[in-house]
Order: C-alpha cells, then sequence, then structure tokens
C-alpha cells in the first residue's frame, strides 16, 4: 500500500517516529533519510518534509506528534537545536512497546491518554538524548548484550540476576550489569519483566489459561504482585485483555 506525507513547515509540533518493519524514505528540508526497521526519527517543529513509502516495500512505523513546552526541555539537544536526528536505540524492543501503549490508549480512548502519550514521548526522548549523548555502543558491548537477551529469552521464567548473567557471558556480575544497561537503556530486572509482561499479554489474548495460572507460568506466584506489575507496565488490568480472547 502506497503511503506518503507532506508537511509544510508550519506546524508548532515535532514529530517523533519509530520504525517498527520494513523502511521509508523521508525528505527533511534538503536531506533525504532512508528510515529502517530499529530506527528512530525526530523531525523538528518548523521543518518542511515530505516522507514516502518505498515501491514494493511494506513498512510499519508508529508516530507520535507533540509540542515541546514545559520547564526543564530547554536540556535536551534534539528540542532546542532544531535539527532533524536520526538513532538507532539500543532499546528498541522496548520502545516500541512504550509507542503501541500509546496506540491502545488513544484507540481505546482511555482517560488523559494524550498526557501519558506525552509524558512517553518525553520519556523516550530524554533516554535518547542521553544514548545519543554517550556515542554508540561498540560491537563488543553490542555482542555480549545480545547473549545476554538471548539468555532471557530462553529464561525468562526462571530467576535471571546479574550473577546469572555473568557467568553466561564469562564477567563479572557487576560488569554484566553496566553492559547490560549500556546497550538496553534498561536494568536486568526490567527487561526481565518486560518480556514477561509481553509474554503475559499474549497468554491473555490467545490461551484459555487463567490470570493465576499464566502469573504462575511466567514466574510470579503471587498473583497480586502480577496485578500490581502488569497494571503499572501497560495500564490495564489483565482482565482487560482477557476480553479479546478468540472462540
Amino acid at each position: 500500500m502506497e503511503w506518503f506525507e507532506e508537511e509544510s513547515g508550519d506546524s508548532l509540533l515535532f514529530t517523533l517516529v519509530l520504525l517498527n518493519y520494513g523502511k521509508c524514505v523521508y525528505w527533511l528540508g534538503a536531506d533525504k533519510v532512508i528510515a529502517e526497521k530499529g530506527d528512530a526519527l525526530l523531525i523538528p517543529a518548523g521543518m518542511a518534509y515530505y516522507a514516502k513509502s518505498i515501491p514494493s516495500v511494506f513498512h510499519e512505523k508508529y508516530v507520535a506528534k507533540f509540542a515541546a513546552a514545559g520547564a526543564g526541555l530547554e536540556e535536551l539537544p534534539w528540542l532546542t537545536d532544531r535539527q532533524w536526528r536520526k538513532l538507532k536505540p539500543a532499546m528498541f524492543e522496548w520502545a516500541a512497546s512504550r509507542f503501541r501503549t500509546i496506540a491502545e490508549e488513544w484507540a481505546d480512548r482511555t482517560a488523559y491518554a494524550g498526557l501519558r502519550g506525552s509524558a512517553i514521548a518525553l520519556e523516550l526522548l530524554v533516554l535518547w538524548n542521553r544514548e545519543w549523548s554517550s556515542g554508540p555502543v561498540t560491537a563488543a558491548v553490542d555482542y555480549h548484550a545480545q547473549r545476554m537477551k538471548d539468555y532471557i529469552l530462553e529464561h525468562y521464567r526462571e530467576k535471571i540476576t546479574k550473577e546469572t548473567l555473568g557467568d553466561h557471558i564469562g564477567r563479572s556480575p557487576n560488569y554484566a550489569a553496566a553492559l547490560f544497561r549500556r546497550a538496553t537503556g534498561q536494568t536486568i530486572s526490567e527487561y526481565v519483566h518486560a518480556t514477561r509482561i509481553k509474554k503475559a499479554v499474549y497468554l491473555l489474548s490467545d490461551s484459555l489459561l487463567t490470570v493465576g495460572e499464566i502469573a504462575d507460568l511466567l514466574g510470579y506466584p503471587d498473583v497480586s504482585y502480577f496485578h500490581r506489575l502488569f497494571k503499572r507496565a501497560t495500564g490495564k488490568n489483565p482482565s482487560d485483555y482477557m476480553k479479546d480472547r478468540r472462540g
């Protein structure tokens, strides 16, 4: 499906884009920018641009438009220098989940969805500014981080600590923890919980398991704790996803 978008440069809103799949092209002023899966793109307010899909190449992206006003925002270079920015954030999966939260709450017309969406966009900008300022992750750091993420995907139901991952990559626990945060923007615990919650959303929608069974399966024997964690991560109760079960 062909897609295009054009902005004359009169908008007072910033545009934040995260490519979830495929690629598309943006002309930002005089610059041609190819955005691919995993890329984050910030287009400043007042910048004229034209964007379109690439023939025969499907793409999927998240887009948030927001006004940059408020105390402390002048500290973020991405918002003050009025230049477009492109970054391949290390915490891509987490960022995509945050964008999904914005999209779901907006579609469901959840109370204060716009306010929460602005807060999430600001959170992403702060973390991406931090990552951009500290420079790109080295190949060695990325390699070890990927090994740890792969381990978590295979063992997320179990207790996973910095000692566990340190042993897995042959490094000290503190080194493993620091490396993981440098590469992903999250602590090991945060990443494990996010992985479990993502699986929980799938099981709540597409299985016949009860909330208690799902909580126990994912390593949360205390169902009330699972409820609190799930609500904090998604903004919804587990039962909200069970309404969408098929069959």
